[in-house]
């Protein structure tokens, strides 16, 4: 049995919130004139369009009924007259399609901003890829389903209003032209004022509804299938990079399979996503073939009975399409809407997530101050971690500038968690931690941060290159033993991927040495580095960084004379209101 769908507890909660939120955030948006302005124009646009159709069903009376009469000069005139009416439509339809094109972009650009700034909020990006579903594939919300929802919400709109406009001009044309129709039923005669008005009514109400009932799964089953066409490219974009292990492994085989599973997650939903689509069509199909006699029929007895003539009865066919296409456009847009609604589920519970990263209440976590002194002090501190509950062996840890302390602990006792505590970007647990200002810390993850860009680039990150002298990228460079990239300081490429494990850390501590910063703290990084690199850092302590402050979180293997101070980690229950994941 297929998983409840991403996003299916939240439209049956508060869909109407989430698209408020958006339009909140689209509000305050530096783009919200663009969009006002955009708006305010294809109104404008959409207006004048819909009184110009007005004039063209007008038209279309007098023309029919001028070849019915055989009157050539009356003839000549009218197509004197569509020849301005067409012209003019053809522009106001060229202005339309540009806004439209237009809006979309600002809207995309809205949006993908918004969701940028809310995703790189500090310590968001980290805690959201550990919440669960909605933290999966961020870049695909931000990316495809921001876009797709731009131009979803800009054609939708636009139709819509477009349908509400001609919907109310033509039922006072539909309806004038039905007031005095006499109909004629066994002899009886009796009049319907507005009949036609009545009978599109309710066929384009009977059309709605069915295409109601056949569509309205398709807001999960889009939210599922998006989930997992995200699901389906990163395993795609994961092999790519990791080609070499595979094949290294022998492991094509495994992860053809991992790939074939992903793709059957996907077609699985696009089978029922087939089967409804398919249902739909009969309505939406059937319904469409009707309307192609459904007018006449319904606007021949007045034509039958003399109250119009047969420019008045294709004016009348004209303006009963008008009036039908309007009250179809549920219909028309069934999938459309469908597809709106699962990508709005998608891009605005992200953002809802990312918002509430920040606002959890009723769970104990750990005070975070700043240390007018500039020292670190860590009082009662206790920090949830899957392994539990971690604490120092001193309840009370006061560490001065300049001091290099070692906080050792064993395999999968927490050393990363208290790190990422350290650095904020875990809060749950108990007690209190005083930090330096954070402009005069750096943290250093066990796994470096080689960001795209030449190595000056990423020396420098996060700041720019121009901020330090030239010859101080060559010298910390040769400093930390990566002497044989010097003269690769302004190459772009994939480092990440062309440089070693060793490398990589290595030039993390390059950038370390750049920065200078007063208070590095590390989290077992040291120990991926070749010794000779070891030896030139600690001895960087001694010398360019000698007045840094050092705290290294690493195993018992991690003991070095350096460090003058030793702390261990220990196990603490935790109370019940903390989270361990």
């Amino acid at each position: 049995m297929m998983a409840k769908p991403e996003g299916a507890d939240v439209a049956e909660a508060d869909f109407v919130a989430l698209a408020r939120g958006l339009a909140r955030a689209l509000g305050a948006s530096p783009q919200r004139r663009a969009l006002l302005g955009l708006t305010a124009a294809l109104c404008i646009v959409v207006g004048a369009t819909t009184f110009m159709q007005i004039r063209l069903n007008t038209w279309t009376k007098a023309f029919y009924d001028a070849l019915s009469e055989k009157n050539l000069d009356a003839f000549g005139h009218q197509l004197l007259l569509y020849l301005f009416i067409a012209g003019t439509l053809l522009a106001l339809n060229v202005a339309e399609k540009r806004l439209n094109l237009t809006m979309k972009m600002k809207l995309r650009e809205g949006l993908t901003r918004d969701l940028i700034g809310q995703w790189l909020a500090p310590g968001r990006a980290f805690r959201i890829a550990g919440a669960g579903a909605i933290g999966v594939n961020p870049d695909q919300r931000v990316h495809e389903d921001a876009n797709h929802l731009a131009d979803l919400s800009t054609d939708l709109g636009a139709g819509l209003l477009q349908s509400a406009l001609l919907l109310t001009c033509f039922i006072g044309v539909l309806w004038g032209l039905s007031e005095n129709v006499v109909l004629s039923f066994r002899g009886e005669s009796f009049s319907i004022p507005g009949y036609m008005v009545w009978a599109a009514l309710i066929y384009a109400g009977a059309a709605s509804f069915l295409s109601w009932r056949a569509a309205r799964k398709l807001v999960p089953l889009n939210a599922e299938r998006y989930a997992r066409e995200s699901d389906l490219r990163f395993a795609l974009v994961h092999a790519n990079e990791h080609g070499e292990g595979i094949a290294l492994h022998r492991g094509e085989s495994e992860e053809k399979g991992k790939l074939n599973a992903q793709l059957d997650r996907l077609l699985a939903v696009l089978r029922q996503l087939i089967a409804v689509a398919t249902r739909l069509a009969w309505v939406t199909s059937g319904s469409g073939w009707i309307s192609l006699v459904a007018p006449t029929i319904v606007a021949s007895p007045a034509y039958f009975s003399g109250a119009l003539t047969f420019g008045g009865l294709l004016m009348a066919v004209g303006a009963f399409e008008q009036v039908n296409l309007s009250l179809r456009w549920f219909v028309d847009n069934a999938g459309a809407l469908a597809d709106w609604g699962a990508t709005l589920l998608r891009v605005g519970g992200f953002r809802r997530a990312l918002e509430g990263l920040d606002r959890v209440d009723g769970v104990s976590r750990i005070e975070r101050t700043v240390a007018p002194d500039g020292k670190l002090r860590l009082d009662d501190l206790v920090v949830a971690s899957p392994a539990g509950g971690i604490a120092l062996d001193q309840a009370h840890v006061e560490i001065a500038a300049g001091e290099h302390t070692l906080i050792v602990g064993a395999p999968g006792a927490g050393k990363t968690s208290l790190f990422r505590v350290l650095a904020g970007l875990w809060s749950w647990g108990e007690g209190r931690i005083a930090l330096p200002a954070d402009e005069r810390i750096m943290f250093m993850p066990k796994r470096p941060y080689i960001p795209d860009g030449g190595l000056r680039d990423i020396l420098a990150y996060p700041g720019q290159p121009d901020q330090f002298a030239p010859a101080e990228f060559e010298k910390v460079l040769a400093r930390m033993g990566l002497d044989h990239l010097v003269g690769r300081l302004d190459e772009r490429r994939r480092w990440d991927q062309d440089l070693t494990d060793a490398e990589q850390q290595s030039l993390a501590f390059a950038r370390l040495l750049l920065h200078r910063p007063l208070w590095v703290i590390v989290d077992s990084a040291l120990d991926s580095l070749p010794a000779v690199t070891r030896k030139a850092l600690f001895d960087s302590f001694g010398q360019e960084l000698s007045a840094s402050t050092l705290v290294y979180i690493a195993g018992p293997q991690g003991g070095d004379p350096f460090f003058r101070r030793v702390l261990r980690l220990i196990r603490r229950r935790l109370p019940s209101s903390v989270p361990t994941r």
